[in-house]
Protein backbone atom coordinates (compact mmCIF):
# COMPACT_ATOMS: atom_id res chain seq x y z
CA UNK A 1 0.00 0.00 0.00
CA UNK A 2 2.81 2.42 0.89
CA UNK A 3 4.48 1.61 -2.44
CA UNK A 4 1.30 2.46 -4.33
CA UNK A 5 0.88 5.75 -2.44
CA UNK A 6 4.53 6.62 -3.05
CA UNK A 7 4.11 5.84 -6.76
CA UNK A 8 1.02 8.06 -6.96
CA UNK A 9 2.88 10.87 -5.18
CA UNK A 10 5.80 10.50 -7.60
CA UNK A 11 3.45 10.64 -10.58
CA UNK A 12 1.89 13.81 -9.18
CA UNK A 13 5.31 15.47 -8.91
CA UNK A 14 6.30 14.78 -12.55
CA UNK A 15 4.08 17.52 -14.06
CA UNK A 16 5.53 20.02 -11.56
CA UNK A 17 9.08 19.06 -12.42
CA UNK A 18 8.37 19.10 -16.16
CA UNK A 19 6.69 22.53 -16.04
CA UNK A 20 8.30 24.97 -13.60
CA UNK A 21 5.32 27.30 -14.06
CA UNK A 22 3.01 24.73 -12.45
CA UNK A 23 5.38 24.27 -9.53
CA UNK A 24 5.62 28.03 -8.95
CA UNK A 25 1.83 28.26 -8.46
CA UNK A 26 1.65 25.24 -6.16
CA UNK A 27 1.06 26.00 -2.48
CA UNK A 28 3.11 23.79 -0.21
CA UNK A 29 1.65 21.44 2.39
CA UNK A 30 3.20 19.71 5.38
CA UNK A 31 5.23 16.72 4.19
CA UNK A 32 6.25 18.30 0.86
CA UNK A 33 9.99 18.59 0.27
CA UNK A 34 11.74 21.56 -1.35
CA UNK A 35 15.26 21.88 -2.69
CA UNK A 36 17.00 25.13 -1.68
CA UNK A 37 20.06 26.32 -3.60
CA UNK A 38 22.13 29.43 -2.83
CA UNK A 39 24.52 30.21 -5.70
CA UNK A 40 26.88 32.29 -3.57
CA UNK A 41 27.33 29.60 -0.86
CA UNK A 42 26.78 25.96 -1.87
CA UNK A 43 27.17 24.83 1.76
CA UNK A 44 23.65 26.17 2.30
CA UNK A 45 22.17 23.97 -0.45
CA UNK A 46 19.86 21.31 0.94
CA UNK A 47 16.50 19.58 0.87
CA UNK A 48 13.99 20.67 3.46
CA UNK A 49 10.75 19.00 4.38
CA UNK A 50 7.75 21.10 5.37
CA UNK A 51 7.16 20.07 8.97
CA UNK A 52 3.70 19.40 10.46
CA UNK A 53 3.69 22.95 11.88
CA UNK A 54 4.15 24.28 8.31
CA UNK A 55 7.76 25.43 8.81
CA UNK A 56 11.06 24.59 7.14
CA UNK A 57 14.33 25.14 8.97
CA UNK A 58 17.57 26.22 7.30
CA UNK A 59 20.97 27.48 8.53
CA UNK A 60 21.23 31.28 8.86
CA UNK A 61 17.48 31.72 8.44
CA UNK A 62 15.97 29.63 11.22
CA UNK A 63 12.37 28.54 10.81
CA UNK A 64 10.52 29.86 7.79
CA UNK A 65 6.79 29.46 7.19
CA UNK A 66 6.30 27.34 4.06
CA UNK A 67 2.86 25.70 4.22
CA UNK A 68 0.29 27.58 2.17
CA UNK A 69 2.94 29.59 0.32
CA UNK A 70 4.26 29.32 -3.24
CA UNK A 71 7.85 28.49 -4.10
CA UNK A 72 8.39 32.07 -5.30
CA UNK A 73 7.19 33.46 -1.96
CA UNK A 74 9.53 31.18 -0.01
CA UNK A 75 12.40 31.99 -2.38
CA UNK A 76 11.94 35.75 -1.84
CA UNK A 77 11.64 35.27 1.94
CA UNK A 78 14.85 33.21 2.11
CA UNK A 79 16.77 35.72 -0.03
CA UNK A 80 15.68 38.55 2.29
CA UNK A 81 16.64 36.60 5.42
CA UNK A 82 20.03 35.58 3.99
CA UNK A 83 20.91 39.05 2.62
CA UNK A 84 22.56 40.35 5.85
CA UNK A 85 25.09 37.48 5.63
CA UNK A 86 26.34 38.44 2.16
CA UNK A 87 27.97 41.52 0.62
CA UNK A 88 25.46 41.41 -2.26
CA UNK A 89 21.92 39.99 -2.09
CA UNK A 90 22.21 36.21 -2.62
CA UNK A 91 20.67 34.34 -5.54
CA UNK A 92 18.31 31.76 -4.04
CA UNK A 93 16.40 29.08 -5.93
CA UNK A 94 13.64 27.00 -4.33
CA UNK A 95 12.21 24.06 -6.29
CA UNK A 96 9.73 21.35 -5.44
CA UNK A 97 11.57 18.08 -4.80
CA UNK A 98 8.64 15.85 -3.80
CA UNK A 99 5.05 15.94 -2.70
CA UNK A 100 3.87 14.65 0.64
CA UNK A 101 2.27 11.25 0.68
CA UNK A 102 -1.42 11.97 0.43
CA UNK A 103 -3.62 9.71 2.50
CA UNK A 104 -7.05 9.36 1.01
CA UNK A 105 -10.10 8.40 2.97
CA UNK A 106 -11.19 4.83 2.39
CA UNK A 107 -13.95 4.50 -0.14
CA UNK A 108 -17.37 4.37 1.47
CA UNK A 109 -19.22 1.09 1.06
CA UNK A 110 -22.61 -0.28 1.96
CA UNK A 111 -23.49 -3.79 3.11
CA UNK A 112 -25.86 -5.90 1.00
CA UNK A 113 -26.95 -9.37 2.05
CA UNK A 114 -27.61 -12.14 -0.45
CA UNK A 115 -29.47 -15.25 0.70
CA UNK A 116 -30.33 -18.51 -1.00
CA UNK A 117 -29.18 -19.90 -4.32
CA UNK A 118 -26.31 -17.52 -5.03
CA UNK A 119 -22.80 -18.85 -5.64
CA UNK A 120 -21.45 -17.07 -2.56
CA UNK A 121 -24.33 -15.94 -0.36
CA UNK A 122 -23.68 -13.69 2.58
CA UNK A 123 -22.70 -10.09 3.22
CA UNK A 124 -21.25 -8.21 0.25
CA UNK A 125 -19.63 -4.78 0.52
CA UNK A 126 -20.43 -2.63 -2.51
CA UNK A 127 -20.16 1.08 -3.31
CA UNK A 128 -23.27 3.25 -2.89
CA UNK A 129 -25.39 3.30 -6.04
CA UNK A 130 -24.75 -0.35 -6.90
CA UNK A 131 -27.52 -2.04 -8.87
CA UNK A 132 -29.05 -5.47 -8.21
CA UNK A 133 -27.18 -6.94 -11.17
CA UNK A 134 -23.86 -5.54 -9.91
CA UNK A 135 -24.47 -6.88 -6.38
CA UNK A 136 -25.26 -10.36 -7.68
CA UNK A 137 -22.13 -10.24 -9.81
CA UNK A 138 -20.11 -9.23 -6.72
CA UNK A 139 -21.53 -12.30 -4.97
CA UNK A 140 -20.26 -14.59 -7.72
CA UNK A 141 -23.53 -14.81 -9.64
CA UNK A 142 -26.44 -17.17 -9.20
CA UNK A 143 -26.23 -20.92 -8.83
CA UNK A 144 -27.71 -23.16 -11.56
CA UNK A 145 -30.56 -23.95 -9.14
CA UNK A 146 -31.70 -20.34 -8.69
CA UNK A 147 -35.31 -19.39 -9.50
CA UNK A 148 -34.16 -16.43 -11.58
CA UNK A 149 -37.69 -15.05 -12.20
CA UNK A 150 -38.59 -14.89 -8.50
CA UNK A 151 -35.79 -12.96 -6.80
CA UNK A 152 -36.81 -10.64 -4.02
CA UNK A 153 -35.34 -7.39 -2.82
CA UNK A 154 -36.23 -6.79 0.82
CA UNK A 155 -35.75 -3.28 2.12
CA UNK A 156 -36.58 -1.69 5.47
CA UNK A 157 -37.99 1.81 4.99
CA UNK A 158 -37.54 4.75 7.35
CA UNK A 159 -40.64 3.81 9.33
CA UNK A 160 -39.21 0.34 10.04
CA UNK A 161 -41.58 -1.51 7.70
CA UNK A 162 -40.19 -4.14 5.35
CA UNK A 163 -40.99 -3.73 1.67
CA UNK A 164 -40.59 -6.66 -0.71
CA UNK A 165 -39.92 -6.05 -4.40
CA UNK A 166 -39.99 -8.84 -6.99
CA UNK A 167 -37.07 -8.96 -9.40
CA UNK A 168 -37.02 -10.90 -12.68
CA UNK A 169 -33.32 -11.60 -13.14
CA UNK A 170 -33.93 -13.25 -16.54
CA UNK A 171 -35.45 -10.01 -17.82
CA UNK A 172 -32.46 -8.04 -16.53
CA UNK A 173 -30.09 -10.43 -18.31
CA UNK A 174 -32.09 -9.99 -21.54
CA UNK A 175 -31.50 -6.24 -21.28
CA UNK A 176 -34.61 -5.01 -19.51
CA UNK A 177 -33.73 -1.82 -17.69
CA UNK A 178 -33.37 -2.21 -13.96
CA UNK A 179 -32.11 0.97 -12.39
CA UNK A 180 -32.92 -0.02 -8.83
CA UNK A 181 -30.05 1.22 -6.69
CA UNK A 182 -29.34 -0.68 -3.53
CA UNK A 183 -29.08 0.92 -0.12
CA UNK A 184 -27.27 -0.16 3.02
CA UNK A 185 -28.90 -3.21 4.60
CA UNK A 186 -30.82 -4.40 1.51
CA UNK A 187 -31.36 -8.16 1.33
CA UNK A 188 -31.60 -10.03 -1.97
CA UNK A 189 -33.35 -13.39 -1.59
CA UNK A 190 -32.64 -15.94 -4.30
CA UNK A 191 -35.09 -18.86 -4.01
CA UNK A 192 -34.34 -22.31 -5.44
CA UNK A 193 -36.14 -23.49 -8.56
CA UNK A 194 -39.09 -25.74 -8.17
CA UNK A 195 -39.10 -29.11 -9.90
CA UNK A 196 -40.56 -27.99 -13.26
CA UNK A 197 -39.64 -24.31 -13.10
Amino acid sequence: MRFVLALIAALLVIPFLADPGLAQDYRLRPGDTVQVEVLEDTTLNRSAMVLPDGQISLPLTGSVRAAGRTLAQIQADLATRLAPNFAEPPTVFVTLASLAERVTAPARTIDIFILGAANTPGRVEVPPGTTVLQAIAAAGGLSPFAATKRLQLRRIDKSGSENIYRIDFDAIERGASNTTRLVDGDVIVVPQRRLFE
